[in-house]
Formats: C-alpha cells, sequence, structure tokens
C-alpha cells in the first residue's frame, strides 16, 4: 500500500513534531534543576531529529500542497501531539478552552483545504 504525498508528508510532520515538541518543552520538566544552557543544547539535539524529518516532509507535500496548506497543516498536526504530551508526560489539566482552540484550527484546515 503507497500513502498519497498528502499522508506520507503529514505522517512524517507528526514524527518531526513529537521530537520538535520534547525538544520545546520536556526540558521543563526533565531539566528544571539544570542551568538554560544545558537544556538549550540536549533541546538542540533533540531538534535535529526534528529537521531531518520536517524538512523532507514540507519538500514532499510541497509538490502537491501550498505554502498555506503546509503551514496550516503542521499547526493542526502541532496541536494533535502537543495536547497528548501536555496531558500524559508534563501531568496539565484539561482545560474547555483547549477543545475550542481545537476547533478553531480545525476550522482553519477546513478553509485552506476546502475547493
Amino acid at each position: 500500500m503507497q500513502l498519497s504525498v498528502v499522508g506520507l508528508s503529514a505522517l512524517m510532520l507528526m514524527a518531526s513534531n513529537v521530537f520538535m515538541t520534547f525538544a520545546w518543552y520536556a526540558h521543563l520538566k526533565e531539566l528544571s534543576a539544570k542551568p538554560w544552557w544545558i537544556a538549550a543544547l540536549v533541546s538542540w539535539g533533540i531538534a535535529l531529529f526534528e529537521y531531518l524529518l520536517q524538512v523532507p516532509a514540507n519538500r514532499i507535500g510541497y509538490t502537491q500542497m501550498s505554502l498555506p496548506q503546509l503551514k496550516i497543516l503542521q499547526e493542526a498536526i502541532t496541536l494533535v501531539v502537543f495536547v497528548p504530551f501536555a496531558i500524559l508526560y508534563m501531568k496539565q489539566p484539561i482545560k474547555l478552552d483547549y477543545l475550542w482552540a481545537s476547533l478553531c484550527i480545525v476550522g482553519a484546515v477546513y478553509f485552506v483545504f476546502r475547493g
């Protein structure tokens, strides 16, 4: 079974977002007692893997999607990855406002991909 260009790009962006989310936020939990520059170096190391997936994902996606479509898809994927990370890994409480924000992003995806 072969994935579509959009599907392959979305899967790669999802994987890159896992790395990005950990690079950006996991240090708040795991390295809070360390100096900021150590957290930055660790985060840069993690972010390398994000870029190794994100750059080719955008190049692949750009063959069939416009730049605004790629950006909105990226934002939606970021939310799909971030919410479970925040709840399960960072132990943040769920708020109803997150649902409303999510619906706004779903609306953005609809408008940028319609027609």
